[in-house]
């Protein structure tokens, strides 16, 4: 089966697919306008790294609660309620005038990144509810080619607005990409089986702990797909265009141009790579990840010349999100597919913090190419680990 039959044989997944792609498209818009926001305020690398990390925080702390939430209520009044609050505090993003509102800043993208990562796993517990096997890894590819596209066009797109028109005209179109995917998502008709948990929330919570804790598989999948994390590169680009490329391109187009690169390499990556990979030679790809990501590091000094090996920066990761997370999928029970898949992506989000804060330390102890070196090492260690887990899956 191939994208297309996908969508002719699965209007539902059709209809998903345009809404992640307008709320996407939208959440990647908006972060342009953060970022250069943060630069015109002359904030420190620590802070910067801290408003990143603040994207990534709230899937760490509140997944145990999502896990349960998403097994426990019907999925599609949630849903709802979850996009209403993203579009709500996007709006608040037009309150903040200068350096000391940074605080509130952190309060909305907390707020507002609480309902996405919800969102994203009740998504994700959705899909695997109505599909499974070689379909379900095709629909996380077409996930991840959506979220790579809308990424390279969100940050592309949001750089020329806010260089040309200014930051608070981004943020009311971003706005506007909530309201339209809201309107779009109420208008969808799915059924999935009821759900058959009435625990009670923390009783969801506690089985759900034990599940992991008692299938290694789970809890080896789990911290394999965090691996995907070590690319959480916005701190690492806003830095270089703040430090290095101000002097050859506007901070903002730098950061857009950057970031929409790699996104490139996410989009195309798996329509090239994908019928290739198999849970047998994984390990080759991480290792394709990791020197990809070395070789950006040693061609940062040079604008240009980094725009072509960022590109192959992103040409693996979508394979490695989509593949990672489909052996996950088939491997879990779905009584627990809410509470593992949020499980899951807490371990993705601290991997995504842990660089994040990583880089905004190290910037003022070592250079910019150091650190992504050190960063693409982790693949290759992650590589090794993969073959001894292997076994089991």
């Amino acid at each position: 089966m191939n994208y297309r039959k996908l969508f002719r044989e699965h209007k539902v997944i059709r209809d998903l697919s345009l809404v992640q792609f307008i709320a996407y498209f939208g959440a990647w818009f908006s972060n342009v306008a953060i970022y250069t926001m943060l630069v015109e305020f002359g904030s420190t690398e620590l802070a910067i790294s801290v408003v990143a990390a603040m994207h990534f925080i709230p899937a760490v702390i509140i997944a145990p609660f999502s896990g349960a939430i998403i097994d426990r209520f019907k999925i599609k009044p949630l849903m709802v309620s979850l996009l209403s609050i993203e579009l709500i505090m996007t709006l608040c993003f037009l309150t903040i005038d200068n350096q000391n509102d940074i605080w509130l800043l952190m309060i909305f993208i907390f707020v507002r990144m609480s309902a996405a990562s919800m969102f994203f796993s009740t998504e994700m517990s959705l899909l695997a509810k109505l599909l499974n096997g070689k379909a379900l890894q095709q629909v996380n590819e077409i996930h991840s080619i959506i979220w790579s596209f809308t990424y390279a066009a969100g940050m592309a797109m949001s750089g020329i607005i806010v260089n040309f028109v200014g930051i608070k005209i981004a943020f009311i179109i971003d706005s506007m990409f909530f309201l339209v995917a809201l309107i779009v998502f109420i208008n969808i008709d799915f059924k999935v089986k009821a759900s058959i948990v009435q625990d009670k929330i923390w009783e969801l919570i506690k089985d759900g702990f034990l599940y992991i804790k008692n299938n290694r598989i789970i809890l080896h999948l789990i911290f394999l797909h965090s691996c995907v994390g070590l690319t959480s590169f916005d701190t690492l680009v806003t830095l270089l265009a703040k430090n290095e490329y101000k002097y050859v391109i506007a901070v903002p187009l730098a950061i857009g141009i950057s970031n929409a690169t790699r996104a490139v390499a996410l989009m195309i990556g798996p329509v090239f790579i994908s019928k290739y990979v198999n849970k047998n030679n994984l390990h080759y790809v991480l290792i394709l990840q990791g020197i990809a990501i070395i070789l950006w590091g040693l061609t940062q000094f040079n604008f240009y010349v980094s725009l072509f090996t960022i590109f192959f920066t992103g040409f693996f990761t979508t394979i490695l999100w989509s593949f990672t997370y489909a052996l996950l999928q088939d491997q879990c029970d779905e009584k627990y597919l809410g509470r593992v898949i949020s499980y899951n992506d807490m371990f993705f989000m601290m991997a995504c913090v842990l660089t994040t804060l990583f880089i905004g330390l190290m910037a003022s102890l070592t250079s910019l190419a150091i650190i992504t070196s050190i960063l693409g090492l982790g693949f290759i260690l992650f590589a090794f680990y993969y073959t001894r887990i292997l076994k089991w899956i």
